[in-house]
């Protein structure tokens, strides 16, 4: 064990966009800049910062077109990766026109997950998302995919590792650059990872594909350092661990991006991420959310006074 540790490790920080889509305060505009603007300062270069959804189904991104207008007139734009998700082709017409650099798109190992999240069979997302990518493309546009139930589904439990290879080369041919497998009812065990990471990587590199970890029975650490020993470099996470998913009863959240953070650096691989200039983005947001975070070395962190 440790005896294939890389010496650096990607962070995707999905905090403004899957940590707040859930959230019952709805924060303005002004916040979420703030917010991502402490982010990037923080170090973070891949940031999913919104949806274009609409506002009658998920009014925590309301402001999708509004907020990408104020991002795209900041300095790091073009410099920092800033993808944003698209649920449909009219969603992705709204982020052609908002001049969105990345999308990103999801579909699920789980029909059952699927018809309840997008009204879909996984067949039907599939073919959904082909015009989406085909209007990215034409429009220079990156897309990432995401993968959802890859450990288990709150419906139909234990899913398919043929169901999550014939995925995978779906989005790869469609165009997706990265594709992240996600534990979305923190589920998953680094047994579980190991053996299915072991399928993966016989087809896919390591820079195709990222983990996407919850942390809802406290295993998304030993699970990213299982993946870490398997090869995999890119890893999804929250600041604050803020988020979760609606179908999973007594979700903590996604992984903190500041445990994550913390685990890595002390190891010796570099994010590099400045850990307290993440924390104080947490720490506002945090506060703006009226909520106390589940990171563990967020929550130290603020009570030995900094």
């Amino acid at each position: 064990m440790f005896n294939k540790l890389p010496k650096s490790a990607r962070i995707i920080e999905v905090g403004p966009r899957d940590g707040l889509q859930n959230e019952k305060v709805i924060l303005n505009c002004s916040q979420k800049e703030k917010f991502i603007d402490m982010l990037v300062d923080a170090g973070l270069k891949t940031i999913e910062v919104t949806s274009f959804v609409r506002a009658d189904k998920i009014p925590q991104m309301g402001d999708a077109v509004d907020l990408y207008k104020v991002i795209k007139d900041k300095d790091y734009f073009g410099a920092v990766h800033l993808p944003t998700l698209v649920p449909n082709l009219k969603g992705m017409e709204i982020a052609v026109k908002s001049g969105v650099s990345e999308i990103a798109i999801f579909t699920s190992t789980s029909n059952t997950f699927n018809q309840k999240n997008i009204n879909a069979t996984i067949e039907e997302s599939i073919e959904r998302f082909r015009p989406v990518v085909e209007l990215a493309k034409q429009n220079g546009i990156k897309v990432r995919g995401y993968i959802s139930t890859v450990f288990g589904c709150p419906y139909e439990g234990e899913t398919s590792v043929e169901v999550l290879m014939d995925l995978l080369k779906s989005l790869k041919e469609m165009g997706c650059y990265e594709i992240s497998l996600g534990d979305t009812i923190g589920v998953a065990n680094p047994l579980q990872v190991k053996n299915i990471l072991e399928r993966v990587f016989k087809e896919f590199s390591s820079d195709e594909i990222a983990m996407h970890f919850h942390d809802t029975r406290g295993l998304a650490l030993a699970n990213i350092l299982a993946s870490l020993e398997m090869g995999a470099t890119n890893f999804d996470s929250s600041a604050g661990g803020l988020g979760g998913c609606p179908y999973a009863k007594g979700a903590t959240g996604n992984v903190a991006t500041e445990d994550v953070v913390y685990m890595l650096e002390s190891m010796g691989i570099s994010t590099g991420v400045d850990i307290k200039k993440l924390s104080a983005a947490s720490e506002y947001i945090l506060s703006s959310l009226n909520k106390v975070s589940a990171s563990k070395y967020l929550t130290a962190y603020l009570a030995s006074g900094k």
